[in-house]
Protein backbone atom coordinates (compact mmCIF):
# COMPACT_ATOMS: atom_id res chain seq x y z
CA UNK A 1 0.00 0.00 0.00
CA UNK A 2 1.32 3.24 -0.58
CA UNK A 3 1.21 6.28 1.58
CA UNK A 4 0.32 9.67 0.59
CA UNK A 5 3.30 11.62 -1.43
CA UNK A 6 4.78 7.53 -2.36
CA UNK A 7 5.10 6.71 -6.10
CA UNK A 8 6.70 4.25 -8.29
CA UNK A 9 9.72 6.47 -8.40
CA UNK A 10 13.03 5.95 -6.68
CA UNK A 11 13.09 8.40 -4.16
CA UNK A 12 17.16 8.93 -4.75
CA UNK A 13 16.62 9.61 -8.28
CA UNK A 14 14.55 12.56 -7.10
CA UNK A 15 15.47 16.28 -7.86
CA UNK A 16 15.78 17.95 -4.17
CA UNK A 17 14.00 20.95 -2.71
CA UNK A 18 15.17 22.49 0.45
CA UNK A 19 12.84 25.13 2.24
CA UNK A 20 14.44 27.33 4.79
CA UNK A 21 11.77 28.29 7.62
CA UNK A 22 9.00 26.66 8.33
CA UNK A 23 7.16 29.76 8.90
CA UNK A 24 3.87 30.54 6.98
CA UNK A 25 5.50 30.68 3.59
CA UNK A 26 7.44 27.69 4.12
CA UNK A 27 4.87 25.39 5.42
CA UNK A 28 2.35 26.94 2.43
CA UNK A 29 5.14 25.47 -0.47
CA UNK A 30 5.53 22.30 1.68
CA UNK A 31 1.86 22.10 1.46
CA UNK A 32 1.46 22.76 -2.24
CA UNK A 33 4.96 19.91 -2.80
CA UNK A 34 3.65 17.44 -0.41
CA UNK A 35 2.18 15.22 -3.35
CA UNK A 36 4.69 15.37 -5.86
CA UNK A 37 7.90 13.74 -7.61
CA UNK A 38 10.39 15.54 -5.47
CA UNK A 39 12.56 15.36 -2.38
CA UNK A 40 11.22 18.48 0.26
CA UNK A 41 13.37 19.26 2.85
CA UNK A 42 12.48 21.71 5.27
CA UNK A 43 15.18 23.18 7.83
CA UNK A 44 14.32 25.33 10.68
CA UNK A 45 16.03 26.77 13.65
CA UNK A 46 12.83 25.78 15.71
CA UNK A 47 10.74 22.61 15.33
CA UNK A 48 7.41 23.82 14.93
CA UNK A 49 5.51 26.45 12.92
CA UNK A 50 4.31 29.27 14.74
CA UNK A 51 1.07 31.05 14.44
CA UNK A 52 2.73 34.61 15.22
CA UNK A 53 -0.29 36.73 14.90
CA UNK A 54 -1.46 35.69 18.07
CA UNK A 55 1.92 35.43 19.60
CA UNK A 56 0.91 38.44 21.84
CA UNK A 57 -1.92 36.71 23.18
CA UNK A 58 1.00 33.99 24.78
CA UNK A 59 2.76 37.39 26.13
CA UNK A 60 -0.29 38.24 27.51
CA UNK A 61 -1.48 35.05 29.31
CA UNK A 62 -4.60 34.85 27.22
CA UNK A 63 -2.98 31.81 25.33
CA UNK A 64 -0.58 28.73 25.94
CA UNK A 65 1.61 28.20 23.49
CA UNK A 66 0.88 24.77 22.40
CA UNK A 67 -2.73 26.81 21.17
CA UNK A 68 -1.01 28.63 18.70
CA UNK A 69 2.02 26.22 17.57
CA UNK A 70 2.68 23.07 15.99
CA UNK A 71 5.53 20.54 15.15
CA UNK A 72 7.01 21.13 12.00
CA UNK A 73 7.40 16.83 11.77
CA UNK A 74 3.21 16.61 12.40
CA UNK A 75 2.14 18.85 10.14
CA UNK A 76 3.55 16.40 7.14
CA UNK A 77 4.15 13.17 9.21
CA UNK A 78 1.84 11.69 6.40
CA UNK A 79 4.04 12.49 3.55
CA UNK A 80 7.05 10.54 2.79
CA UNK A 81 8.23 12.78 0.36
CA UNK A 82 8.95 15.41 3.23
CA UNK A 83 11.69 15.64 5.99
CA UNK A 84 12.68 17.93 8.15
CA UNK A 85 15.58 19.41 9.92
CA UNK A 86 16.35 21.03 13.40
CA UNK A 87 19.21 23.78 12.32
CA UNK A 88 20.62 27.06 11.51
CA UNK A 89 21.40 27.77 7.41
CA UNK A 90 24.94 29.50 7.69
CA UNK A 91 25.89 29.90 3.97
CA UNK A 92 24.70 29.72 0.60
CA UNK A 93 26.37 28.77 -2.44
CA UNK A 94 24.18 29.93 -5.07
CA UNK A 95 26.72 28.35 -8.43
CA UNK A 96 27.18 25.33 -6.75
CA UNK A 97 23.74 24.77 -5.42
CA UNK A 98 24.59 23.72 -2.20
CA UNK A 99 24.13 25.55 1.41
CA UNK A 100 25.47 24.64 4.85
CA UNK A 101 24.18 24.33 8.48
CA UNK A 102 26.14 25.52 11.75
CA UNK A 103 27.04 21.83 12.53
CA UNK A 104 28.94 21.72 8.88
CA UNK A 105 26.62 19.50 6.88
CA UNK A 106 26.41 20.25 3.17
CA UNK A 107 23.14 19.80 1.10
CA UNK A 108 22.78 19.72 -2.46
CA UNK A 109 19.39 21.01 -3.77
CA UNK A 110 18.04 21.51 -7.26
CA UNK A 111 15.44 24.33 -5.75
CA UNK A 112 15.97 26.32 -2.83
CA UNK A 113 12.57 27.89 -0.99
CA UNK A 114 13.94 31.00 1.17
CA UNK A 115 11.24 31.76 3.47
CA UNK A 116 14.01 32.90 7.09
CA UNK A 117 11.51 35.29 8.20
CA UNK A 118 11.97 38.87 9.69
CA UNK A 119 13.68 40.26 13.11
CA UNK A 120 13.15 42.90 15.24
CA UNK A 121 15.22 46.10 13.69
CA UNK A 122 15.98 48.32 16.46
CA UNK A 123 17.70 50.91 14.08
CA UNK A 124 21.69 50.42 15.05
CA UNK A 125 21.05 49.74 19.02
CA UNK A 126 21.11 46.12 19.46
CA UNK A 127 21.46 46.76 23.01
CA UNK A 128 18.34 47.72 23.60
CA UNK A 129 16.58 44.28 22.77
CA UNK A 130 18.02 42.76 25.97
CA UNK A 131 15.73 45.27 27.72
CA UNK A 132 12.68 45.41 25.14
CA UNK A 133 11.94 42.24 24.03
CA UNK A 134 9.80 41.80 20.08
CA UNK A 135 7.86 39.21 19.99
CA UNK A 136 8.66 37.12 17.43
CA UNK A 137 9.28 33.44 19.03
CA UNK A 138 7.69 32.06 22.09
CA UNK A 139 10.66 32.44 24.20
CA UNK A 140 9.86 35.99 23.83
CA UNK A 141 6.68 35.82 24.40
CA UNK A 142 7.30 33.43 27.76
CA UNK A 143 9.41 36.23 29.09
CA UNK A 144 6.97 38.80 28.51
CA UNK A 145 4.92 37.15 30.09
CA UNK A 146 6.64 36.16 33.45
CA UNK A 147 7.82 40.11 33.55
CA UNK A 148 4.72 41.48 33.41
CA UNK A 149 2.79 39.02 36.44
CA UNK A 150 6.38 39.22 38.41
CA UNK A 151 6.22 43.16 37.78
CA UNK A 152 2.39 42.69 39.50
CA UNK A 153 3.97 40.47 42.16
CA UNK A 154 6.24 42.78 43.73
CA UNK A 155 3.49 45.32 43.11
CA UNK A 156 1.35 44.07 45.40
CA UNK A 157 3.77 43.63 48.46
CA UNK A 158 4.90 47.48 48.05
CA UNK A 159 2.74 49.87 50.12
CA UNK A 160 4.45 53.41 49.27
CA UNK A 161 2.19 54.42 46.17
CA UNK A 162 5.20 56.15 44.43
CA UNK A 163 7.50 52.95 45.05
CA UNK A 164 4.91 50.92 43.69
CA UNK A 165 4.07 52.85 40.84
CA UNK A 166 7.64 51.63 37.98
CA UNK A 167 5.87 47.98 38.49
CA UNK A 168 2.51 49.11 37.14
CA UNK A 169 3.70 51.40 34.30
CA UNK A 170 3.86 49.65 30.63
CA UNK A 171 5.60 50.88 28.04
CA UNK A 172 5.01 49.39 24.14
CA UNK A 173 6.96 51.04 21.27
CA UNK A 174 5.22 51.36 18.24
CA UNK A 175 1.65 51.30 16.98
CA UNK A 176 1.65 49.05 14.53
CA UNK A 177 -0.62 46.05 14.37
CA UNK A 178 1.01 43.85 17.38
CA UNK A 179 1.73 47.10 19.26
CA UNK A 180 -1.53 48.13 19.46
CA UNK A 181 -2.89 44.22 19.96
CA UNK A 182 -0.26 43.84 22.79
CA UNK A 183 -1.34 47.62 24.54
CA UNK A 184 -4.78 46.80 24.80
CA UNK A 185 -4.34 43.17 25.92
CA UNK A 186 -2.21 44.29 28.48
CA UNK A 187 -4.67 47.11 29.56
CA UNK A 188 -7.13 44.36 29.93
CA UNK A 189 -4.83 42.53 32.25
CA UNK A 190 -3.73 45.34 34.27
CA UNK A 191 -7.16 47.34 34.79
CA UNK A 192 -9.52 44.56 34.90
CA UNK A 193 -8.89 40.77 34.82
CA UNK A 194 -6.04 40.37 37.35
CA UNK A 195 -6.82 42.94 39.73
CA UNK A 196 -9.37 40.46 41.80
CA UNK A 197 -6.40 38.69 42.48
CA UNK A 198 -3.70 41.58 43.90
CA UNK A 199 -5.64 42.97 46.80
CA UNK A 200 -3.38 45.91 47.68
CA UNK A 201 -3.65 47.04 43.89
CA UNK A 202 -6.37 49.26 41.89
CA UNK A 203 -6.69 49.69 38.41
CA UNK A 204 -6.18 53.35 38.72
CA UNK A 205 -2.67 52.19 39.79
CA UNK A 206 -1.75 51.28 36.17
CA UNK A 207 -0.03 53.25 33.65
CA UNK A 208 0.06 52.18 29.99
CA UNK A 209 1.83 54.19 27.49
CA UNK A 210 1.82 53.50 23.80
CA UNK A 211 4.43 55.00 22.29
CA UNK A 212 5.02 56.13 18.29
CA UNK A 213 7.76 57.64 16.08
CA UNK A 214 5.25 58.59 13.59
CA UNK A 215 1.90 60.15 13.28
CA UNK A 216 -0.71 57.69 13.33
CA UNK A 217 -1.87 54.41 15.11
CA UNK A 218 -1.46 51.89 12.52
CA UNK A 219 0.20 53.53 9.85
CA UNK A 220 -1.13 52.25 6.55
CA UNK A 221 -4.55 52.05 7.46
CA UNK A 222 -7.05 54.10 6.18
CA UNK A 223 -7.36 56.89 8.45
CA UNK A 224 -10.64 56.86 9.83
CA UNK A 225 -9.79 53.69 11.28
CA UNK A 226 -6.48 54.31 12.50
CA UNK A 227 -8.71 57.20 14.37
CA UNK A 228 -10.92 54.58 15.43
CA UNK A 229 -8.25 52.65 16.95
CA UNK A 230 -6.69 55.46 18.99
CA UNK A 231 -9.82 56.60 20.15
CA UNK A 232 -10.66 53.10 21.58
CA UNK A 233 -7.05 52.92 22.97
CA UNK A 234 -7.86 56.13 24.93
CA UNK A 235 -10.87 54.90 26.41
CA UNK A 236 -9.28 52.14 27.54
CA UNK A 237 -7.20 53.89 29.58
CA UNK A 238 -4.05 53.72 26.68
CA UNK A 239 -1.72 56.87 26.83
CA UNK A 240 -0.92 56.97 23.03
CA UNK A 241 2.26 59.44 22.27
CA UNK A 242 2.10 59.91 18.63
CA UNK A 243 5.43 62.11 17.03
CA UNK A 244 7.75 60.59 20.01
CA UNK A 245 10.41 58.58 18.88
CA UNK A 246 12.85 57.09 21.77
CA UNK A 247 16.22 58.04 22.48
CA UNK A 248 17.29 55.41 24.86
CA UNK A 249 16.07 51.90 26.42
CA UNK A 250 17.64 51.17 29.56
CA UNK A 251 16.69 48.08 32.27
CA UNK A 252 14.77 50.11 34.27
CA UNK A 253 13.12 52.47 31.77
CA UNK A 254 12.45 54.52 28.13
CA UNK A 255 13.75 57.60 27.12
CA UNK A 256 12.37 59.58 24.18
CA UNK A 257 13.40 63.59 23.66
CA UNK A 258 11.31 64.66 26.56
CA UNK A 259 10.68 62.46 29.08
CA UNK A 260 12.05 59.18 30.93
CA UNK A 261 9.25 56.33 31.53
CA UNK A 262 10.67 54.57 34.73
CA UNK A 263 9.81 50.53 34.07
CA UNK A 264 11.12 47.50 33.63
CA UNK A 265 7.96 46.92 31.66
CA UNK A 266 9.12 47.30 27.83
CA UNK A 267 7.77 45.91 24.66
CA UNK A 268 9.44 46.80 21.34
CA UNK A 269 7.08 46.73 18.68
CA UNK A 270 8.42 49.36 16.37
CA UNK A 271 9.72 47.69 13.25
CA UNK A 272 11.33 44.82 11.43
CA UNK A 273 14.41 43.92 9.00
CA UNK A 274 14.48 40.80 7.37
CA UNK A 275 16.35 37.72 8.16
CA UNK A 276 20.29 38.22 8.23
CA UNK A 277 20.59 35.29 6.21
CA UNK A 278 19.38 37.35 2.92
CA UNK A 279 22.34 39.75 3.46
CA UNK A 280 24.74 36.71 2.39
CA UNK A 281 23.00 35.98 -1.05
CA UNK A 282 24.47 39.18 -2.27
CA UNK A 283 21.83 40.42 -3.93
CA UNK A 284 20.11 44.09 -4.31
CA UNK A 285 17.74 44.26 -1.18
CA UNK A 286 15.70 47.44 0.02
CA UNK A 287 15.76 49.52 3.25
CA UNK A 288 14.08 46.99 5.39
CA UNK A 289 16.84 44.03 4.43
CA UNK A 290 14.09 42.48 2.17
CA UNK A 291 15.75 40.60 -1.41
CA UNK A 292 14.64 42.83 -4.42
CA UNK A 293 12.99 39.33 -6.16
CA UNK A 294 11.78 38.99 -9.82
CA UNK A 295 7.94 38.62 -10.60
CA UNK A 296 8.47 34.92 -10.92
CA UNK A 297 9.91 35.45 -6.57
CA UNK A 298 13.21 34.50 -7.95
CA UNK A 299 17.07 35.78 -7.55
CA UNK A 300 17.56 37.80 -10.36
CA UNK A 301 19.83 35.46 -12.51
CA UNK A 302 19.34 32.07 -10.36
CA UNK A 303 15.89 30.39 -11.46
CA UNK A 304 16.08 27.93 -9.03
CA UNK A 305 16.13 29.89 -5.80
CA UNK A 306 13.42 31.39 -4.57
CA UNK A 307 12.36 34.21 -1.94
CA UNK A 308 9.27 34.26 0.02
CA UNK A 309 7.37 35.76 2.94
CA UNK A 310 8.86 38.80 5.34
CA UNK A 311 12.16 38.44 3.17
CA UNK A 312 11.45 39.33 -0.30
CA UNK A 313 10.79 42.33 -1.73
CA UNK A 314 8.19 42.55 -4.75
CA UNK A 315 5.42 45.00 -6.18
CA UNK A 316 2.08 44.51 -6.48
CA UNK A 317 0.10 45.14 -9.78
CA UNK A 318 -0.07 48.94 -8.65
CA UNK A 319 3.30 49.76 -7.90
CA UNK A 320 3.21 49.15 -4.61
CA UNK A 321 5.63 46.83 -2.11
CA UNK A 322 3.72 43.59 -1.13
CA UNK A 323 3.27 44.07 1.93
CA UNK A 324 5.02 41.71 4.71
CA UNK A 325 1.68 40.12 6.52
CA UNK A 326 0.80 36.28 7.05
CA UNK A 327 -1.64 36.16 3.53
CA UNK A 328 1.57 37.40 1.25
CA UNK A 329 3.50 34.99 2.78
CA UNK A 330 0.94 32.38 2.40
CA UNK A 331 0.60 33.39 -0.95
CA UNK A 332 4.13 33.52 -2.15
CA UNK A 333 4.81 30.39 -0.58
CA UNK A 334 1.90 28.42 -2.61
CA UNK A 335 2.87 30.06 -5.91
CA UNK A 336 6.37 28.62 -5.39
CA UNK A 337 5.46 25.26 -4.43
CA UNK A 338 2.67 25.18 -7.85
CA UNK A 339 5.51 26.26 -9.75
CA UNK A 340 8.40 23.99 -9.05
CA UNK A 341 5.44 21.56 -9.10
CA UNK A 342 4.53 22.28 -12.52
CA UNK A 343 8.42 21.69 -13.60
CA UNK A 344 9.89 24.92 -12.22
CA UNK A 345 10.51 26.80 -15.94
CA UNK A 346 9.47 30.57 -15.16
CA UNK A 347 8.69 30.75 -18.66
CA UNK A 348 5.48 28.40 -18.68
CA UNK A 349 4.04 30.73 -15.10
CA UNK A 350 2.16 33.58 -14.65
CA UNK A 351 4.24 36.40 -12.40
CA UNK A 352 3.02 35.95 -8.86
CA UNK A 353 0.12 38.55 -8.12
CA UNK A 354 -0.71 39.59 -4.86
CA UNK A 355 -4.39 39.24 -3.84
CA UNK A 356 -5.24 41.40 -1.00
CA UNK A 357 -7.71 40.66 1.28
CA UNK A 358 -7.24 43.30 3.65
CA UNK A 359 -6.23 44.27 7.01
CA UNK A 360 -7.35 44.19 10.92
CA UNK A 361 -6.04 44.64 13.96
CA UNK A 362 -7.59 43.86 17.24
CA UNK A 363 -7.68 46.23 20.49
CA UNK A 364 -9.43 44.82 23.66
CA UNK A 365 -12.84 42.98 24.03
CA UNK A 366 -15.18 43.32 21.55
CA UNK A 367 -12.86 46.14 19.81
CA UNK A 368 -11.27 45.85 16.44
CA UNK A 369 -10.77 47.62 13.18
CA UNK A 370 -10.86 45.91 9.95
CA UNK A 371 -10.28 47.23 5.99
CA UNK A 372 -11.67 44.27 3.76
CA UNK A 373 -11.21 44.89 -0.14
CA UNK A 374 -12.63 48.70 0.91
CA UNK A 375 -15.27 47.64 3.33
CA UNK A 376 -14.38 48.87 6.41
CA UNK A 377 -15.67 47.86 9.48
CA UNK A 378 -15.93 48.80 13.33
CA UNK A 379 -16.13 47.54 17.14
CA UNK A 380 -17.73 44.01 17.75
CA UNK A 381 -18.52 43.65 13.67
CA UNK A 382 -14.71 43.55 13.34
CA UNK A 383 -13.61 42.26 16.39
CA UNK A 384 -16.11 39.33 15.27
CA UNK A 385 -14.16 39.34 11.34
CA UNK A 386 -10.98 39.00 13.54
CA UNK A 387 -11.27 36.20 15.74
CA UNK A 388 -13.08 33.74 12.73
CA UNK A 389 -10.58 34.53 10.01
CA UNK A 390 -7.44 33.71 12.91
CA UNK A 391 -9.09 30.66 14.09
CA UNK A 392 -9.53 29.59 10.31
CA UNK A 393 -5.59 30.16 9.97
CA UNK A 394 -4.86 28.12 13.03
CA UNK A 395 -3.18 25.15 11.76
CA UNK A 396 -4.70 22.04 13.17
CA UNK A 397 -8.73 20.76 14.47
CA UNK A 398 -7.32 20.43 18.29
CA UNK A 399 -5.85 24.01 17.91
CA UNK A 400 -8.76 25.90 16.23
CA UNK A 401 -11.14 23.99 19.24
CA UNK A 402 -8.96 25.11 22.17
CA UNK A 403 -8.15 28.67 21.20
CA UNK A 404 -12.11 29.07 20.62
CA UNK A 405 -12.79 27.32 23.85
CA UNK A 406 -10.05 30.09 25.59
CA UNK A 407 -11.66 32.95 23.64
CA UNK A 408 -15.17 31.81 24.79
CA UNK A 409 -14.15 31.62 28.42
CA UNK A 410 -12.22 35.03 28.27
CA UNK A 411 -14.82 36.81 27.01
CA UNK A 412 -17.71 35.32 29.95
CA UNK A 413 -15.56 35.09 32.96
CA UNK A 414 -12.70 38.30 31.73
CA UNK A 415 -10.53 35.49 33.15
CA UNK A 416 -7.00 35.03 31.45
CA UNK A 417 -6.10 31.20 31.31
CA UNK A 418 -2.03 30.85 31.52
CA UNK A 419 -0.69 32.82 34.66
CA UNK A 420 2.48 30.79 35.75
CA UNK A 421 5.54 31.84 36.84
CA UNK A 422 8.35 29.54 36.12
CA UNK A 423 11.29 31.02 36.86
CA UNK A 424 12.22 32.18 33.29
CA UNK A 425 12.79 36.00 33.96
CA UNK A 426 14.73 35.40 36.83
CA UNK A 427 17.20 33.38 35.96
CA UNK A 428 18.03 35.57 33.07
CA UNK A 429 17.75 38.77 35.58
Amino acid sequence: MKLPGQNSTDMSTREEIIIVGGGFGGVAAAKALRKSEYNVTIIDKKNHHLFQPLLYQVATAALSPGDIAMPIRSIFSKYQNIRTILGEVTTIDKENKNLLLENGQVLPFDYLILAPGAVYHYFGNDEWAKHAPGLKTIDNALDIREQILISLEKADRIKDPEARKPYLRYVIIGAGPTGVETAGAISEIAKRNMMRDFKNISPGDTEIFLIEAGSNVLNGYPEDLSLRAKKDLEEMGINVMLNTPVTGVKANGVQTEGHFFDTPNIVWAAGVTASPLIKTLGCETDKSGRAKVTPYLTIPGFDSIFIVGDAAYVEDEKGKPVPALAPAALQMGTYVGRTIKNGGDNRQTKPFRYIDKGTMATIGRAKAVADIRGLKFKGIIAWMIWSFIHIFFLIGFRNRFRVFAEWIWHYLTFKRGVRLITGRKLKTD
